[in-house]
């Protein structure tokens, strides 16, 4: 079913971006722990037509929302190509589009460790961090390298408590939350590397 403004009247919906190129269990697995530790309605898969920070274009649009399709079936995940729709190429952009298509919709932004220490680069990321909630998925280890990211460090005051993290969903901006989660040895490269998912 394709999202509304009245059938996201009150939702909260958390939203994973990228090329997904190719969507693998990884991206499965940590979907799945978000929707249970900050206790969101919903998981839109944004699947971007590209990256502005890879050099590299990914795979065609159709054939990795199709492999989205395949890998992550639950009635609580919609795959989206959202972005091409709204021809938006930084997350920003996306967020200001979305919450003014979706107004009554609670967003929160989700990212992996890896994506937090390098958030600090992203085209207008204090926006973003003012804008919505942020739900930050890491492997057991990488606590340390997160949460001294410079993003972290200047918004460590909105660093909600681990018995808060169910509250991020509804929470004010800015506002971010840190779970370990165990990860599966997998990833989207690696797949490409072992000749999975042909360019």
């Amino acid at each position: 079913m394709t999202p509304t403004a009245h059938t996201t009247r009150g939702r909260r919906i958390g939203l994973l971006g990228g090329s997904f190129d190719p969507a693998h269990l990884g991206h499965v697995h940590i979907t799945l722990e978000a929707l249970k530790r900050f206790d969101l309605d919903e998981v839109w898969w944004l699947i971007s037509p590209g990256n502005p920070m890879k050099r590299r274009g990914p795979a065609p649009m159709l054939r990795r929302m199709a492999r989205a399709r395949e890998v992550m079936r639950h009635p609580r995940v919609h795959i989206s190509d959202i972005e091409a729709q709204l021809n938006t190429r930084y997350t920003a952009q996306t967020l200001r589009a979305l919450r003014q298509k979706f107004p009554l919709a609670r967003f929160t932004w989700l990212m992996g460790a890896d994506n937090l220490a390098q958030f600090h680069l992203w085209k207008d990321w204090d926006e973003i961090i003012n804008t919505v909630p942020i739900g930050v998925l890491a492997r057991p280890g990488e606590q340390i390298a997160a949460r001294t990211a410079p993003a972290a460090q200047i918004y460590r005051h909105a660093l909600l408590k681990a018995r808060q993290v169910r509250l991020l969903s509804i929470a004010d901006a800015p506002a971010w939350a840190f779970v370990n989660v165990p990860m599966r040895d997998i990833s989207s490269s690696a797949l490409r590397a072992k000749g999975d998912w042909p360019s």
